[in-house]
């Protein structure tokens, strides 16, 4: 029988984290280990308040799950607990196997990703001292969603004059903001802007002027969010904390590139643990966000490597 530990692990953030939804300290995140015959395997996940998730509710979730790996989509809906088992479950196939799960999935070994890094939410001085500090960093993501969003974006580009930079708005702009910024977005260098209205009530976008690509975030979860998308968003965001795993979103991905989309391959503030899967997701995709590791105070043992090259895959120690 296989056996499954959930575990409630604390990483302290380097620094406080906030978007236009709030402001956190820690990442807080469960951690799944699936055990059979000496092989272990793990998955992370991280409830996410915004979808209606706690560590409660979602740790009820895994370990009310009694079936297998084939069960998963049936048992569970897309999201956090279907994420950590069917991370864990991959990280014990491999592991079994002998083999990494790139291998069993037949796909060549994962090739260091740039990935963004995100300035949170702060005052229009403190993120120009954000993006001064990280203006080495090829590709910046800044953190918006509020009205008053045009001294900030200044302000970065000031900070950081070379880097190439995305902005998410979490939802926080109204189609009358994010039309007066639009221009300015474009004339600052922004190559993306991700979910500038919220999810349900962003019909708008189908109807305004898309002058540079726009993502996909909340109102994308699994390939069954993708036909409300259709001419509203030009990318979308896949985080295995929402597909429910690294199945679902590898479909995703095909799916939603055969309908056009490119793709963005996006994270909550997790530890490596939670990452690694989507190193494999994240190969020749539009932009890679799997910064998490880079926003914490600590992180686990045989965590992922970040250089100039960008994010390298898991050590098998770690995961896969």
């Amino acid at each position: 029988m296989m056996t499954v530990d959930i575990k409630r692990d604390v990483f302290r953030l380097a620094q406080v984290f906030t978007i236009s939804r709030g402001s956190r300290t820690a990442a807080e995140v469960l951690t799944v280990t699936m055990a059979r015959q000496g092989v272990a395997g793990r998955g992370e996940c991280v409830p996410y308040a915004r979808y209606g998730e706690t560590l409660d509710n979602v740790t009820a979730q895994i370990a009310g799950f009694t079936g297998g790996w084939a069960d998963l989509p049936e048992a569970l809906p897309a999201g956090a607990a279907r994420n950590a088992l069917d991370c864990a479950f991959w990280d014990h196939a491999a592991k079994q196997a002998g083999k990494r799960v790139w291998d069993l999935l037949g796909l060549p070994a994962p090739r260091p990703a740039i990935t963004a890094y995100t300035l949170s939410l702060d005052t229009p001085e403190a993120m120009q001292a954000q993006a001064a500090q990280n203006a080495h960093r090829p590709l910046l993501k800044i953190k918006l969603g509020t009205p008053d969003d045009m001294a900030r974006l200044e302000a970065v580009r000031r900070g950081a004059p070379a880097a190439r930079i995305i902005v998410d708005a979490n939802e926080g702009w109204t189609a009358e903001v994010y039309a007066d910024l639009a221009p300015h977005l474009i004339r600052l260098g922004v190559q993306m802007v991700e979910q500038p209205l919220p999810a349900g009530a962003d019909d708008m976008l189908a109807e305004i002027a898309r002058p540079l690509p726009v993502c996909a975030d909340e109102s994308c979860h699994d390939r069954a969010s993708l036909p409300a998308l259709r001419g509203k968003y030009d990318m979308v965001n896949i985080k295995l904390d929402k597909t429910g795993g690294l199945t679902e979103a590898l479909a995703l991905k095909a799916q939603a590139q055969a309908e056009g989309y490119a793709i963005m391959v996006g994270c909550m503030v997790g530890s490596s643990l939670a990452m690694a899967p989507a190193t494999i997701l994240a190969q020749g995709v539009a932009f890679t966000d799997l910064d998490g590791p880079l926003l914490l105070a600590e992180d686990r043992a045989a965590p992922l490597h970040f250089d100039d090259n960008g994010v390298h895959p898991p050590a098998a120690d770690l995961w896969g």
